[in-house]
């Protein structure tokens, strides 16, 4: 009987150090999955995501053979010699899992906690340095925004006029600093538009001054084409 092995997920697992990623960073797991696939976070921050996309997958194979264990004790198959060995084989194959898991998590955490202190030892949100996912959501918020409430699922996000979407997490952090603010004349479920501040262009404008060359500014769907332009009249920089 062929060994039974743990399929490549298509999505990604839950694991125990996502809640601690999300406060460390003020981001999803999701939204930075989609910084890193865009190039966008920082050495620590891609470190982190990396070994936690490791743990995920470690996270799944734990799950696959814990449900066929499971499936192999529910009394769909005869018991026989042949379901003792698989049950054998299977037990073995969930303590290697569980042990790749557990060494995966101490990886995502030595990754994780050079992060947590320093958000510990940072100022308040509106003292921090802008990081690239906040240019990001900047730009992508200056082409036009709203917050919306999925009616289903009350869950919410900002979705801009490019396509991209913030993380709530995300935005209620650049809400914070007083970088975006919400029309909430308009009904949440309807969609509230957002914008930016005074604050917020000013810390963008800062920020693209002190970083003329950056590499994703030049990535085709990375940024706004038309955000570059803003704040100049008809001059348009060639590289």
């Amino acid at each position: 009987m062929s060994t039974t092995r743990a399929p490549t997920p298509a999505t990604k697992a839950l694991t125990a150090l996502d809640h601690r990623i999300e406060a460390a960073t003020g981001l999803s797991v999701d939204q930075l999955w989609e910084h890193r696939d865009r190039g966008l976070l920082d050495a620590p921050h891609a470190r982190l995501v990396d070994a936690h996309r490791n743990l995920a997958q470690c996270e799944t194979s734990v799950t696959f053979y814990r449900v066929l264990l499971h499936r192999l004790s529910s009394g769909e198959f005869p018991v026989d010699a042949a379901l003792f060995a698989r049950i054998d084989r299977t037990v073995d194959q969930l303590e290697e899992a569980a042990a790749t898991r557990d060494e995966g998590e101490r990886s995502a955490l030595a990754a994780l906690e050079p992060i947590e202190s320093a958000a510990r030892t940072q100022g308040p949100a509106e003292q921090r340095e802008m990081t690239p996912p906040d240019v990001a959501a900047l730009l992508a918020i200056a082409q036009g925004a709203k917050l919306h409430e999925h009616l289903l699922t009350q869950r919410l996000s900002v979705v801009t006029a490019t396509g991209t979407r913030v993380a709530y997490s995300h935005f209620q952090r650049l809400e914070e600093a007083g970088l975006v603010m919400r029309d909430t004349s308009h009904p949440v479920h309807a969609g509230q538009p957002v914008t930016l501040t005074d604050a917020g262009r000013t810390a963008l404008s800062g920020s693209r001054r002190a970083n003329p060359p950056a590499a994703p500014a030049r990535r085709t769907g990375a940024w706004p084409p038309t955000a570059a332009a803003r704040g100049t009249t008809g001059a348009t920089r060639r590289h």
